[in-house]
């Protein structure tokens, strides 16, 4: 027995103490602790600002001239003549000669019509003369013979003669036009302000009729055509382009290190969808392209690749919001009163390359992160850069 006693009672001591530690430290105070707020972010914030919008539409082109001809010889020769216009990237106005055939044939040719026609007018006034001599001696065989009367037979009077005559004059006058005509064609002339975009021709070649000589086209004008898809298609007014109306438009276009900016219209659309693509064109035109009449700004050269942002309609008072602002769609960080964020819905009417226009979900002076952050919590802490 007082063996067992020696082996429990050391046992019996040990837990004892150590249930009156635990008690003795549970029944002691605790010292209040509050983990330390994390530092504040560095933000960037905006302020909301209401404001007019017209929508604007972006798409992309190459220019192309609005006329585009193949120059082509009408009549057939040498070539004797070119302008020093006449090459590959020449300007010429309008009725500037491009080049001269060798006319020497048809000079020739134009004076034997010339001698057809006067051969064939005396031919007139000769069976002119004649039809009046027989009418007068119709006459006088009328008074010897009172019994005959009636009126002299057309072969009588030479009237079947007299047409072959005025015939004959006709069909030699339609030579000599022709031969004038043919005259004139050996000179081709341009037929408005304009480039050679590829000379064909040259001289001491023979170019038959219907030859190319050139292609060509006009400098008045330059047409771009942009593709505009269904949903961007609403925010352009085509009420105003089927009145006649036009839209304006702003082209830019990076040439080496340099932007350049041309202004012009949308003038039409082509009114199909395209059925594969579902996307519709409308056609820009820009004046003067070339800068001839000014020369005050970059050409806008065929060919050129552009940018395009179209004026559309009206989008009423909104609240401008870069893009990237915006965490999953529709979701904005607003900044309170006491620097802390919160997330907010937003109401979008309508995105474009760089901005959302918003119509609900923040108001007028309200700030926002404009740049996002990582992981931001609600009620989290933030000061602002600069």
């Amino acid at each position: 027995m007082k063996k067992t006693l020696k082996i429990v009672l050391p046992f019996v001591f040990l837990v004892g103490a150590v249930v009156l530690s635990m008690s003795m430290f549970s029944a002691a105070p605790r010292p209040n602790f509050t983990p330390p707020e994390p530092p504040a972010v560095v933000v960037s914030v905006n302020e909301a600002k209401q404001q007019p919008i017209t929508f604007m539409v972006g798409s992309q082109g190459t220019v192309s001239a609005r006329t585009r001809t193949t120059v082509v010889s009408e009549v057939s020769g040498q070539v004797v003549e070119v302008s020093p216009a006449f090459v590959s990237g020449g300007f010429f106005r309008k009725g500037d000669l491009l080049v001269r055939i060798d006319p020497r044939n048809y000079q020739t040719a134009m004076k034997r019509a010339q001698a057809d026609v006067a051969r064939a007018q005396t031919q007139v006034a000769t069976e002119s003369a004649l039809a009046g001599y027989a009418y007068e001696d119709w006459k006088k065989l009328r008074e010897l013979n009172e019994e005959s009367g009636g009126s002299p037979s057309d072969l009588t009077l030479r009237k079947p003669q007299m047409q072959e005559a005025l015939a004959g004059l006709a069909s030699q006058e339609a030579a000599l036009e022709k031969a004038q005509e043919d005259l004139a064609r050996t000179v081709i002339r341009a037929p408005y302000d304009g480039m050679v975009r590829e000379k064909i021709a040259d001289v001491g070649q023979f170019v038959n009729a219907g030859t190319q000589i050139a292609r060509t086209f006009a400098v008045d004008l330059a047409e771009i055509r942009l593709p505009i898809t269904q949903n961007d298609l609403r925010y352009l007014d085509l009420t105003r382009l089927r009145k006649g109306g036009s839209l304006p438009v702003t082209l830019t276009s990076q040439l080496g290190r340099d932007t350049y900016t041309w202004q012009g219209e949308v003038v039409r659309s082509e009114g199909v969808f395209d059925e594969a693509t579902r996307i519709m064109y409308v056609v820009a035109q820009v004046r003067d392209p070339y800068s001839l009449s000014s020369g005050d700004y970059e050409p806008l050269r065929v060919g050129t690749f552009v940018s395009a942002q179209i004026e559309g309609v009206d989008g009423g008072d909104l609240i401008p919001v870069p893009r990237h602002a915006l965490s999953r769609g529709t979701t904005l960080w607003v900044v309170d009163e006491e620097s802390r964020i919160y997330p907010t819905n937003v109401d979008i009417v309508r995105t474009d390359e760089s901005f959302a226009y918003v119509s609900g979900g923040i108001d007028q002076g309200d700030r926002y992160i404009s740049v996002p952050i990582d992981q931001p919590l609600p009620g989290q802490r933030v000061k602002f850069d600069g």
